[in-house]
């Protein structure tokens, strides 16, 4: 008998969504199938490639509707914030499009007489993609639509928490006309998601998922020498200084620390401030903490969903409840928050001070609504705690001296730098992270050189 994998919707317990499990010859198949379809797809014009997923954009935005309610559903997302995630895909997709001509052209490295040269980008092949959860479509097509843009074609593995999400991509690319077999979506357990990032005929595996995944990425990769993208794990810092505007940086970071239910890679984890400015801030945090609702993400008043699975609360609290025990104090009250409940996904927010780095609170990743705040006596206190991580996805520093932000952020060791805002993900900027966060780039035009490879071409002219 077939195996299944099941989607219990965090919302309240019940199978949402259950699939049949693909096994090993559904892998070759789909290998066989894709490798035959790139070589087609890679020769059409780009021009062509770029306008037929532009029209698959055009396709996946008018599902919108459908689609908010099916995340809310899958990950507990609040359907007041769902719609968002349609609308970051169409931004990250309509931009990687409108760059494609540029960022593929020819290089060009100058004259020599007597030679023609010039370096050109081509696909890779079949690009694997696993994608998870938690931003479930714009995790994705960060990787999907350059891919396709590139003229790969892609085998998309998607989180078994969210397997619409690989349902809604096929739907919008065959309305818009993509050749059979150019994307496909398959259901794997991990084993065959091994198998299938091990196998010789793919060329380049984009995961974005835990460190211990990344690890996993890396050993089955080794086997068949595919190229590998990993965006891993965060815990990112934000740095307030006396002259940042306060009630902007206390708006934003309170929103950066619980927006998604703090389950974001870029999600603010930890953050240092200025000590002139530290109770005030540390004040109107938990102030405007105490105005989040939480509840079902049904409920258009929510504004705080559950976490993903009852699991993913209690290790967010046994965080908590270390750092309490080695000496922080937790300022919110989960009285406060009625529909928090000990052995269900939803989870009060939490703000904890008098923390420190030996507590798992400030070094560990934490994916759920729980941020720690320290006081700082100096910009190089701020960088030296900043940098005293095994992550390094984004930074953000508050402080009206644009020219200072610029001087701290070179000493960073973060793949992004954020002035006076955070957790946002710009696709024209790539994202990227050292660390334990990840290797490799996707979005902007360096995205597609991780998608694509040089191919010289060095021709002798008779003259």
């Amino acid at each position: 008998m077939a195996a299944m994998q099941q989607t219990i919707s965090p919302v309240d317990g019940r199978v949402y969504v259950d699939r049949l499990l693909h096994d090993g010859a559904a892998i070759d198949r789909a290998l066989d199938l894709a490798r035959a379809a790139q070589r087609e797809w890679a020769h059409r014009p780009l021009a062509e490639r770029t306008a037929l997923l532009g029209r698959a954009v055009d396709a996946f935005v008018a599902k919108a509707t459908e689609i908010a309610p099916e995340i809310s559903w899958q990950m507990g997302r609040p359907i007041r914030h769902a719609p968002g995630e349609v609308r970051g895909f169409e931004e990250r997709a309509r931009y990687m499009l409108s760059i494609a001509a540029a960022a593929l052209a020819p290089v060009d490295p100058g004259a020599k007489p007597g030679f023609e040269r010039q370096i050109k980008r081509a696909p890779l092949g079949v690009v694997a993609v696993v994608a998870p959860w938690n931003y479930p479509y714009l995790t994705a097509v960060n990787a999907v639509w350059p891919a396709l843009i590139a003229g790969n074609a892609v085998v998309l593995k998607h989180s078994h928490q969210t397997p619409l999400c690989g349902d809604r991509f096929a739907e919008a690319l065959a309305a818009a006309g993509l050749p059979a077999h150019v994307f496909q979506h398959l259901c794997l357990s991990h084993h065959d998601t091994a198998r299938l990032m091990a196998d010789r005929r793919v060329a380049n595996v984009c995961f974005t998922g835990s460190v211990a995944g990344g690890r996993a990425v890396v050993a089955a990769t080794a086997h068949g020498f595919a190229t590998a993208g990993l965006e891993l794990g965060g815990k990112d810092p934000a740095y307030v200084r006396a002259d940042a505007d306060l009630p902007q940086a206390i708006d934003t970071l309170t929103d950066g620390a619980f927006f998604n239910a703090g389950q974001s890679c870029c999600g603010i984890k930890r953050i240092y401030v200025a000590a002139p400015v530290y109770q005030a801030f540390v004040d109107g945090v938990v102030e405007l903490t105490h105005r989040y609702q939480l509840g079902s993400p049904l409920d258009p008043e929510t504004t705080l969903g559950p976490v993903v699975r009852a699991t993913a609360a209690a290790a967010v609290r046994s965080q908590v409840h270390d750092a309490v025990a080695r000496g922080a104090r937790q300022l919110i009250d989960e009285h406060r928050f009625p529909a928090s409940r000990a052995g269900t996904p939803y989870l009060a927010p939490q703000v904890l001070v008098e923390v420190d780095h030996t507590m798992p609170i400030m070094r560990e990743e934490t994916f759920g609504p729980a941020v720690g705040i320290m006081r700082v006596g100096s910009d190089e206190e701020a960088v030296r705690l900043m940098n005293d991580s095994d992550y390094g996805l984004t930074a953000a520093i508050f402080t009206a001296d644009a020219a200072l932000a610029e001087a701290l952020g070179d000493r960073l060791d973060t793949g992004t730098v954020f002035l006076n805002r955070c957790d946002y993900l710009d696709p024209a900027l790539a994202w990227t992270g050292v660390k334990n966060s990840g290797r490799g780039c996707t979005l902007s035009r360096v995205g597609f050189e991780q998608l694509t490879r040089p191919k010289s071409y060095h021709f002798r002219i008779k003259t």
